[in-house]
C-alpha cells in the first residue's frame, strides 16, 4: 500500500513525524512524502526533518 503525506507548515511536521514513525514499522506500507516548500529557509524547514527524524522527500 502507498500512502501520500503532504507537509508544509510547522504543525503538519509534528503530525507527520508521529505518522512517519508508525509507518516505518509496517513493511507492507510505502510512504510518499511531499513537502510543499512553504518554508524554504533551512532554519524553517530542514531542522524539522532532522530533529523529528522524518526522511527528506
Amino acid at each position: 500500500m502507498k500512502i501520500l503525506t503532504v507537509i508544509g507548515a510547522r504543525p503538519q511536521f509534528i503530525k507527520a513525524a508521529a505518522l512517519h514513525r508508525e509507518l516505518r514499522s509496517a513493511p507492507d506500507i510505502h510512504e510518499i512524502l511531499v513537502h510543499t516548500g512553504q518554508h524554504f529557509d533551512e532554519n524553517m524547514s530542514d531542522i524539522f526533518f532532522e530533529e523529528m527524524e522524518i526522511r527528506k522527500p
